[in-house]
C-alpha cells in the first residue's frame, strides 16, 4: 500500500533496538534453510539452531526512538519507517472496533535483541510476544525472502506481515489465547485457528486502511490496487503450512500450526470482504 505523502506519521511509539545492522550471514542455501525461515515468519519460536551458523551473535541491546519517520513520504521511502506508519494506521483502526484499546509496543529490530519468548532477529522473523505486548519485526527479514525467491516483498505483504502480529495482540487483549490455550498440531487445531484468525484480521484493516486518518484529517494511506493485494495473497499463501512441507517433500496436515496456503488466503480474503466480525474461526468446525 502507498501512504499519502503528506500524511502525518509522526509520533508512531516504535523504538529501535539492538547491537547495529546486520544482514543474516552467509553461508544459507538450499531448501531447508528457506523452510525455516518461512517457518518462523508468523511464529513466536527461535528456530536458529536449525540454521546452524545463520545469523549473529546477541549483543547488548541498545534502544532509541525512531526518527527518521514523519510523513508518508517517509513511509514510502523506508521499510523501518513503513512499519511504524503501518503501525499508527493500525492502531487507529482497532481503537474504533475494541473498546479500551491499548496498543502494542513495536520495536524494529537491528540485527537480534533478546525477549521474553525469545531471540528477536531476521533470522526469527517477526512475531508477537504476549508477556511483553510487544511486536518485533527486523526489516531486513523482507530481503532475505526477496533474496531466496526473487520476487520482492511489497508495501502491502509488509504491512500484511505487521497487520498479523497486530492481529495477535488483539487476541491478547480480548482474551482469546486464554480462552483458546494451546492444544497441539493439526488443521483444526487452535493453533490454526489462532492463525487464521490473525489473517482475518488483517484483511479487516487493509480494508479500512484508507480510511484512517492522522489528526488533520488526511488519511493515511491510499486504497490498495489489486496487484497490491494480490501481492498480500500470495505472501500469505508462502507462509501456508502445505507449501512450506513441501519444499521438504512431505505434507503432513497433523503437524499443522498456521493453516494451509489456500486456508491463509480465504481467511485474510474473508476479512476484507466482510471484516472484523466475520474472523471468528473457533465458530467454525472441520470445514476451517
Amino acid at each position: 500500500m502507498t501512504f499519502n505523502s503528506n500524511a502525518d506519521v509522526s509520533g508512531s511509539g516504535a523504538k529501535r533496538r539492538g547491537p547495529g545492522g546486520g544482514a543474516i550471514a552467509g553461508g544459507v542455501g538450499g531448501l531447508g534453510a528457506i523452510a525455516v525461515i518461512l517457518l518462523q515468519l508468523f511464529t513466536s519460536g527461535d528456530f536458529t539452531s536449525l540454521l546452524g551458523g545463520f545469523g549473529g551473535q546477541a549483543a547488548p541491546s541498545q534502544e532509541t526512538e525512531l526518527t527518521n519517520c514523519e510523513t508518508g513520504a517517509d513511509a514510502n521511502a523506508d521499510d523501518a519507517c513503513r512499519l511504524a506508519a503501518g503501525s499508527k494506521s493500525i492502531n487507529t483502526f482497532w481503537s474504533s472496533v475494541v473498546q479500551g484499546y491499548r496498543p502494542p509496543q513495536l520495536i524494529i529490530v537491528d540485527g537480534s535483541t533478546p525477549t521474553s519468548c525469545g531471540t528477536a532477529s531476521n533470522a526469527t522473523g517477526p512475531f508477537y510476544c504476549p508477556p511483553e505486548e510487544t511486536v518485533y519485526i527486523d526489516p531486513t527479514f523482507f530481503d532475505v525472502l526477496e533474496q531466496q525467491f526473487g520476487d520482492e516483498t511489497g508495501p502491502l505483504a509488509q504491512l500484511y506481515v505487521l497487520a498479523h502480529e497486530y492481529g495477535h495482540h488483539i487476541q491478547q487483549i480480548t482474551g482469546t489465547f486464554d480462552q483458546y490455550p494451546n492444544n497441539g498440531t493439526g488443521p483444526t487445531s487452535n493453533g490454526v485457528r489462532t492463525e487464521l484468525q490473525a489473517d482475518c484480521f488483517a484483511g479487516a484493516w487493509v480494508a479500512n486502511a484508507a480510511q484512517t486518518t492522522d489528526a488533520e484529517g488526511v488519511p493515511f494511506l491510499q486504497a490498495p490496487t489489486e496487484d497490491q493485494i494480490r501481492d498480500a495473497l500470495e505472501a500469505a499463501a508462502t507462509v501456508g503450512d502445505d507449501h512450506i512441507q513441501a519444499q521438504s517433500g512431505q505434507v503432513n496436515p497433523e503437524s499443522w500450526t498456521h493453516g494451509s496456503s489456500e486456508q491463509r488466503q480465504r481467511w485474510f480474503a474473508t476479512g476484507y470482504k466482510s471484516g472484523v466480525y466475520a474472523c471468528d474461526t473457533f465458530a467454525v468446525g472441520s470445514n476451517l
